[in-house]
């Protein structure tokens, strides 16, 4: 019991909120309540692809930098995404962000100094995250859904970049790993920059999920680069692009 309530697991660390989303996940519901919800669900989950792909369809080749919104203007990884993405719109890429602060806003205020486009897809959170200044008015689109937002990363990406960042940064990086590796989109550049932040997660791939339970493959440590410059990661991307054409990559 007391294990329990050191790891925060004790109704007792529950907010009022948080305890009444998961009594509301228990309660039974009559055919016309679960038909109401659902359906207005489903109509705004299609509202927000439709927006997504209307405002995104023409925005031509793009890379995607994820990142941590906790990351200080006074951080190197700040000031390393800021050159990253000017350095790449200089080679002619807009600039896709989550929209947000810390990373996100320096991938956005890099594109915005170098004068390319700068697109910004911000999630609507409880207590995080307004989006930054540095998006392109007509390029700033906001989402409830996670899942749809990830679709427009994907969908309107010609390369990812990880920066350090969280459970946000690990998701999304991995979702394009996934993706690649089972060959639902093609094998588009991925960079993970700052070998002193990757190297333990993918030491562990390599030595628990590869060689001990054999999970993986050793070829889909090809499916990312690892860096710990800006002018690497801009390499990488862009000695890719110069063999092939740019266009969206998402099918369905």
């Amino acid at each position: 019991m007391e294990n329990q309530q050191s790891n925060g697991n004790n109704k007792k660390d529950l907010s009022p909120a948080e305890e009444q989303k998961i009594r509301q996940a228990f309660k039974e519901k009559d055919w016309n309540e679960i038909k109401s919800n659902d359906s207005w669900s489903l109509f705004k989950i299609m509202g927000e692809f439709v927006a997504g792909f209307e405002r995104l369809a023409s925005i031509g080749p793009c890379v995607t930098i994820f990142g941590s919104a906790r990351t200080k203007p006074d951080n190197k990884y700040y000031k390393m995404t800021e050159e990253i993405a000017s350095s790449l719109v200089e080679q002619g890429y807009g600039i896709i962000s989550g929209g947000g602060p810390g990373i996100m806003e320096a991938a956005n205020k890099g594109a915005k100094k170098a004068g390319g486009k700068s697109v910004g897809l911000n999630i609507i959170l409880p207590h995080e995250q307004s989006h930054n200044i540095y998006i392109d008015p007509d390029k700033l689109i906001s989402f409830d859904y996670f899942f749809v937002r990830k679709v427009m990363f994907v969908r309107y990406s010609q390369g990812f970049i990880g920066m350090p960042g969280g459970f946000g940064t690990l998701d999304e990086i991995f979702e394009a790993i996934t993706l690649i590796q089972t060959q639902k989109i093609g094998k588009f550049p991925i960079v993970l920059v700052g070998r002193e932040f990757w190297s333990g997660i993918v030491d562990w791939l390599h030595e628990v999920v590869f060689k001990i339970e054999n999970n993986v493959s050793e070829d889909d440590f090809d499916l990312f680069h690892i860096v710990d410059n800006a002018q690497e990661a801009v390499d990488i991307i862009d000695d890719f692009y110069g063999k092939f054409l740019l266009s969206p990559n998402f099918e369905f």
